[in-house]
């Protein structure tokens, strides 16, 4: 599995989404700053997640962007597949796959699998509101740290 620019930002900006869940609109502007990330490719990255079901934009003075379902029901694996692809580390982890001559006898294969199935072991067990939480109790960790 490979993360992408494009993918880290999408999960920075649902991530930032999640954090403002119920607060309202944030503008381009304001998710770009939180997640430092250059507003042009936010856009693009939007635009992909808008396509997805993942936010939804609203126009105008107060416009901005919002999640279109709760932070619960989004998984660090659904925006990942969603934007950068499988998370496999090698095609022929794929049930049927059938390139390979060799797959069957492939050594490798099993090994292959394991780190595909940790993955998403993990990746599909978090989701936004998990994170959200996480970050805020980090975030007050640091502040009342001397």
């Amino acid at each position: 599995m490979k993360i992408t620019y494009k993918g880290d930002y999408a999960l920075k900006a649902v991530l930032d989404l999640a954090k403002n869940y119920n607060q309202g609109l944030l503008t381009i502007n304001d998710i770009a700053t939180h997640i430092d990330a250059p507003i042009k490719f936010l856009e693009q990255v939007l635009l992909e997640l808008k396509r997805g079901g993942f936010v939804e934009s609203r126009r105008g003075n107060v416009g901005g962007y919002l999640l279109a379902r709760s932070p619960a029901e989004i998984t660090v694996g659904d925006v990942v597949r969603f934007v950068d692809g499988p998370t496999e580390p090698i095609a022929c982890v794929k049930e049927g796959y059938s390139q390979c001559g060799d797959v069957y006898k492939c050594v490798f294969r099993k090994i292959w699998q394991d780190v595909s199935q940790a993955t998403s072991d993990i990746i599909d067990n978090i989701n936004f509101e998990q994170l959200a939480l996480q970050l805020d109790a980090e975030q007050k960790v640091i502040a009342y740290a001397i």
